[in-house]
Parts: C-alpha cells; sequence; structure tokens
C-alpha cells in the first residue's frame, strides 16, 4: 500500500506516528492530537518545510500510526519510542544512552549502586546524572555514612534464618551490620534506607539529627568504638553538604534548565537545587536541532524525567515548553502531586536561569571547538597520500572496493571505509552481484561502484575523497566509466594491483612512483587489506549458505518457506544431523516424515565432508 492510500486512512485521534524509509528502518517518531491533521501536514505542497523536514520527507516510504487514549499517554509512547529507536531525524540526545542512576533494589534488605539500565521490578531510581564523577562521589558518601551492604546475595527472612550466608569483612571494619546473619532486623535496616532516601534526595538535616542522637546515646552508654564511628558518619555527612554550595534563600526544591544553541548543536544544562543548595549539575549534549527550541525543551523533559522516580515541585524554564499542559498533566501524574513550570523575569530565581545559561553557553563552546580541533587533526599518514598522489585537499573519507568469487560463482563485493586512517565499520557495504554471471571482475567492479554511488546520490549521503580500487587499469577504467555516467568523475580514483603493489590513476598507463616505505602507500595496502578480508568473509558466509540451501531445497516436501523456518532455527548442517526428527518438528514446524528426509541429508553431508 502506497504513502497516499495509508494518508486517507489515518485516523484523527491522539497518537504517535512514525515514518520508514525504504528498508523498513525508523527515520522519525512524532505525537499528534489528531494523527491525521498532523501527518498530512508533512505532504502538503504549499507548506514551509524546514531543510531537516525536506530531506526526511525525500526518504519516507512508508507510515504507521499508533492511536492512544489521550495526549499524555501518547507523549509518553513517544518518549519511549525515541528512546527504543533512536531515530535519525529526532533531536539526538547524545549522552541519553549512558545516563546512569542510583538505583535502590526491591528487596527485603535493599541494595544501593549505581545502574545504567532501569528494570521496572519496584526498584527505586534516583537522577538521571550526566556527570559519573560526580555521582561516584556521593555513592561513595552514601556508603561512608550509610552501613548498607554491598554484596548482590537475595536476602530474605528464610535465608538469614538458614544461616546460608556468612558475613564478610564489611561487617568486621563496621562498614555493613551484618543482614546476612541477622544481625540487623529488616526494620532497622530498612529505617536506615529511609534516610538513604532523604540524603538523595537532597535533605540531610534529618540524617545530622539522627547520627548526633545515636553518637550521644553511645557515649552515655560508655559505647566509646560505636559512639566514634557515628562520629565519623557525622562529619561525613558534614562535609558532604558543605561542598554543596548554598545558592537560595528559600528552601523549595527545584530543577533549572537552560538551553545554549548553535546551528544543529546544543547543551541543555540542568541545575539540581535541593534545600536551597547547589546539588548536582547535569549536562546534555544535542544534535539535529531546528529552529523549534520549545520542541526540543520537551524532548529533553519528557526524556529526562521518564525514568526518575523523583520529580521537584518546580522546574524552573526559560520559556514554555511544545505541549506544555500534557507535559505537566503527565509529571503530576508521575510524581502523584502538584509540579509547576517557572518561568522568572527578575530576582533570585531569575539569576539561576542565567547562571544555568553561562555554565550552558561555555560547555556548548567548549564542545563546538572540541568538534573543530578533531575535524582539523589529519594523520600524518593521509597528509602523505595526498602527497604521493598530489591531491589538491587530503583524503580524509577514503572508500575501497574489491571482488570475491570462487570459480566465478557466488560473486560478491565489498566496501570498506577508512575516514581520518582509522576504519569506520558502521559504513562498510555488502553486494550481491545482480547484473554479471561468470568471472567478470571488470563488470562486477564497474556494476557495484555505480550502484553505491547511484544510492549515495539518491540519499544526499557523503561522497569520499578518495576511491581505492582493489585491481590494476582494467578495474580501474570500469571503476572510472560508472563515476563518469553519474556525473562524479571529479571524485579521485586509484587503482592498487595485487602483482607488484603498483598504484595506477585514471589517464596514465605507468604505474605511480611513491616510495615503498611511504606512510601514504602503507595506509592504501591496510584499506585494500581489509576490503579484500571482509570481501571474502561475506564471500564464505554466501557460499555456505547456498550449499546448505541446495543440499535440502531438493527434498519432496520442503519448499522455501519451510527451507526459512530450518535455516533460521538451525546454525549449521552439524546442529541439524545431530537433532531427531520429533524436536525438529517441534521447533520448525515442519511434518516429521520430512524432518526424518532433513537429518538423513544432513549425516550425509557431513560423510562426504568429513
Amino acid at each position: 500500500m502506497n504513502i497516499s492510500s495509508k494518508l486517507k486512512r489515518v485516523p484523527t485521534q491522539p497518537g504517535v506516528y512514525q515514518f520508514k524509509n525504504d528498508k523498513g528502518d525508523i527515520i522519525y517518531i512524532g505525537k499528534a492530537k489528531n494523527l491525521r491533521h498532523r501527518v498530512r501536514s508533512y505532504f502538503q505542497k504549499n507548506k514551509y518545510q524546514t531543510p531537516k523536514n525536506q530531506s526526511m520527507i525525500k526518504r519516507i516510504a512508508d507510515l504507521e500510526w499508533i492511536v492512544t487514549g489521550s495526549e499524555v499517554e501518547a507523549l509518553l509512547t513517544e518518549a519511549n519510542l525515541i528512546k527504543e529507536y533512536r531515530p535519525k531525524y529526532n533531536v539526538d540526545l547524545k549522552d541519553d544512552k549512558s545516563f546512569p542512576f542510583i538505583r535502590i533494589t526491591n528487596e527485603p534488605y535493599p541494595q544501593v549502586f549505581l545502574t545504567r539500565e532501569v528494570v521496572r521490578d519496584g526498584s527505586r531510581y534516583f537522577g538521571p546524572y550526566t556527570n559519573v564523577n560526580l555521582l561516584r562521589k556521593m555513592l561513595k558518601a552514601v556508603h561512608r555514612i550509610f552501613p548498607i551492604r554491598s554484596c548482590s546475595y537475595a536476602l530474605d527472612a528464610e535465608t538469614v534464618k538458614s544461616k546460608k550466608i556468612k558475613v564478610c569483612l564489611d561487617y568486621h571494619i563496621k562498614k555493613c551490620e551484618g543482614p546476612c546473619e541477622g544481625f540487623v532486623s529488616q526494620k532497622q535496616y530498612n529505617e536506615m534506607i529511609k534516610r538513604v532516601v532523604q540524603f538523595l534526595h537532597g535533605n540531610t538535616s534529618r540524617t545530622e539529627a539522627y547520627l548526633q542522637k545515636m553518637m550521644e546515646a553511645a557515649a552515655r552508654e560508655l559505647r566509646f568504638e560505636d559512639a566514634a564511628i557515628y562520629r565519623d558518619q557525622l562529619q561525613a555527612v558534614k562535609s558532604f553538604k558543605e561542598r554543596q554550595r548554598k545558592v537560595a534563600a528559600d528552601f523549595e526544591d527545584r530543577d533549572v534548565f537552560a538551553l545554549a544553541q548553535e546551528e544543529d548543536l546544543g547543551i541543555m544544562v540542568i541545575v539540581r537545587i535541593r534545600r536551597g543548595r547547589l546539588f548536582s549539575r547535569e549536562k546534555i549534549s544535542l544534535q539535529g536541532l531546528n529552529d523549534n527550541q520549545s520542541a526540543t525543551l520537551r524532548s529533553v523533559l519528557t526524556r529526562f524525567y521518564l525514568e526518575s522516580d523523583f520529580i521537584p515541585r518546580e522546574i524552573t524554564l526559560p520559556f514554555p515548553p511544545e505541549d506544555e499542559e500534557e507535559l505537566l498533566e503527565w509529571l503530576r501524574s508521575k510524581q502523584g502531586r502538584a509540579v509547576k513550570f517557572v518561568y522568572p523575569q527578575r530576582g533570585e530565581k531569575a539569576r539561576e536561569n542565567r547562571v544555568a545559561y553561562q555554565n550552558a553557553r561555555l560547555l556548548l563552546g567548549e564542545w563546538i571547538l572540541e568538534r573543530k580541533k578533531r575535524r582539523e587533526f589529519i594523520p600524518n599518514s593521509v597528509k602523505q597520500l595526498q602527497d604521493d598522489l598530489n591531491l589538491e585537499a587530503p583524503p580524509r573519507r577514503i572508500e575501497a572496493f574489491d571482488i570475491s568469487h570462487l570459480g566465478g560463482t557466488n560473486t560478491v563485493a565489498s566496501m570498506v571505509c577508512f575516514i581520518d586512517g582509522k576504519p569506520r565499520k558502521s559504513e562498510y557495504r555488502k553486494f550481491k552481484i545482480k547484473m554479471v554471471s561468470g568471472v567478470d571482475d571488470f563488470a562486477a567492479m564497474r556494476e557495484v561502484v555505480y550502484r553505491r554511488y547511484k544510492r549515495v546520490q539518491d540519499e544526499q549521503g557523503s561522497l569520499p575523497d578518495l576511491i581505492l580500487i582493489d585491481g590494476g587499469k582494467g578495474q580501474l577504467s570500469m571503476a572510472v566509466s560508472a563515476l563518469r555516467e553519474l556525473g562524479l568523475d571529479y571524485i579521485a580514483v586509484v587503482g592498487l594491483a595485487k602483482r607488484l603493489e603498483e598504484v595506477f590513476i585514471p589517464g596514465n598507463s605507468e604505474p605511480q612512483s611513491i616510495p615503498k616505505q611511504s606512510a601514504g602507500l602503507f595506509l592504501l595496502r591496510r584499506i585494500r587489506d581489509e576490503a579484500h578480508r571482509f570481501a571474502i568473509a561475506f564471500q564464505r558466509k554466501k557460499r555456505s549458505q547456498s550449499m546448505t540451501e541446495s543440499i535440502f531445497s531438493v527434498i519432496p516436501g520442503m519448499g522455501s518457506k519451510r527451507l526459512e523456518k530450518l535455516l533460521s532455527n538451525y546454525p549449521s548442517v552439524d546442529a541439524i544431523a545431530n537433532e531427531d526428527a520429533s524436536s525438529l518438528n517441534n521447533r520448525t514446524g515442519i511434518p516429521e516424515r520430512v524432518c526424518e528426509a532433513v537429518i538423513r541429508t544432513a549425516i550425509e553431508f557431513q560423510q562426504k565432508h568429513k
């Protein structure tokens, strides 16, 4: 079904929509109060679209939608799907994948530790944090102040009663109270965990009061060793509190957001203020931004608070986010109490906003400068290659092609990509030769070069600075012919012949005179060898697959669908030969009589190829 017919069927309810490219990959996820109006707006000819949207619309080959019960549900579904699929045209939170949290497990005797994985089993999560060093210091303070168990045993009343687990060194050095052997009751241990929660919320006063009380009681009862432990814990709390600079006269908990943006890059700074003190400063790097800063703010707010178990009553923002009411409704229902957005224009809170923005500007400047330095750094081997080949610019992006076959069968090709002298494996590509039969490396090379750069042109992708062809003058001339047909013959292209490691350039029958010890020539050889390795690996896999398919496809009753089920469930012929008919039938649904024939064929194949 094409896009036009699908557009007619889009419902008018709230929900989430997904745009897909011709490979079926999700390239954009959005939400809407009215799905039909929003989705159709992308395809209106007279409507202005941003350059980013124009690029995305060209690539839309399919669309899907999910109807939700409300706009708030659509907001949450959108955030979860973006986090899972990370589509190309959504705002990219560069730090989003690695947000760490402090987790308090849902157990009779909870553990407290750093995690990057959120498990919805009733555990509590504090964060997210973007500064891991600061987070580790905080956790270190928590474990110094509170005698939390550091083991990961599953402790419950029965385990403790059975004495299956013995106390460790932590108990003997007073870092744990020994819940594993019942030296502290479950009630007492969980009272301590409540104080940990208060501490992580930034409320240290109750912990200080409790430790002061326990220290004085231990001193009165002449338990001086215990009193010394409580004293050290109290000093640790005060030391941690002193490091948190006083920034506010009131004691209202709040998060302060500030966004600095330059073109499509941005930094969002989140300052956490707890009980009048600066508790932490988080930073999120953003890519792929457009001019709609309200939409960016909505996206960050949703994904920042998505997994967090604590949302302050007050969130200070530089301007209203898109879908403000839906966001507030979601945050209130998530936290179970009032949450408000504040947009201060003057006074202390406005000063906090300015400080957060200054932080964001400085961090953005550092990030842009770092990116610029990375772009400007060119390895010596790349510079040397520029000199060796007399190129106008350093060949920072090099793409190399190789053809592989076995006696003219299962012909395949590989393309590898090196950027600044290093392999970029996400850019590697494999090709099955479609238009050439038999042994014809020249024609095969022309086909893959043409297909590769035709697609790059269609998708407006990155073109290389240099194309490396594994082969001599024949393969090189075929590559040049394909590039000329595409109007890309201005791209530098060279051939590296295997026999004498000679480098050929178009229009010159003699090889280039490059010193054998040149760093540029070493780089070309390394790229050529990688293209060869990648092609051989693909060719072997394809040959093995076609061999496996051919031995089973001749079995009566073994159609293409059954063959697909068989090969998707079993990785090799050996695995099939070691199976019995009943088990094979259970896993694939293929009738047992056919399964018996399949196993016999696999065993015969094994015996022939021993």
